[in-house]
């Protein structure tokens, strides 16, 4: 079985697709890291140097790789990946792959990223937390149709990781 991990950034993808690879003994994918890997640069360098276009394609090579793995993996996507292309289509069309979205409210997501503002290269250049806030909310608008189509939807919000982890195996169950 593929678990691939979906939702906004900030919403803990990176953090609980690492516990769920402990937990399950499976190796884990992390999008982001797979990409630097092959660029041999970091993701703001990236869309620095060659645009957010340049990376969406290297996200779906990338899924479709990984797709076509034997293996079991834990995936973790980039916030993304699911929008671009035909990329939510090709997840859900693997029998033995299943999307989980880390839910995570507006506010939340306001709070958590604007501390990390500066190393994220789609939200960098926001200097209020009031245009963040819209920043995120026009974002989740846009991409809750591909998010919402999830086999699994978890509400991450005063959560340990632990919990959340939890949560997702009972309901992949």
């Amino acid at each position: 079985m593929k678990i691939f991990l979906s939702g906004y950034m900030g919403s803990g993808k990176s953090l609980i697709s690492l516990h769920l690879s402990e937990k399950l003994q499976i190796p884990l994918v992390d999008f982001d890291d797979q990409i630097s890997l092959i660029e041999r640069q970091s993701i703001s360098e990236i869309f620095e140097r060659k645009g957010e276009i340049h990376f969406r394609k290297l996200e779906s090579r990338i899924l479709e790789d990984v797709l076509n793995e034997p293996a079991s993996l834990i995936v973790s996507l980039g916030g993304g990946t699911p929008c671009y292309g035909i990329n939510t289509e090709l997840i859900k069309s693997f029998p033995d792959s299943k999307m989980v979205y880390l839910k995570a409210s507006v506010g939340f997501l306001t709070e958590r990223l604007f501390l990390e503002k500066d190393t994220r290269p789609l939200i960098n250049h926001l200097t209020s937390k009031d245009d963040l806030e819209d920043f995120i909310r026009k974002h989740l608008f846009e991409r809750g149709y591909y998010y919402n189509q999830s086999d699994v939807i978890v509400d991450v919000e005063d959560k340990d990781p632990v919990a959340i982890v939890t949560e997702i195996l009972k309901k992949l169950e």
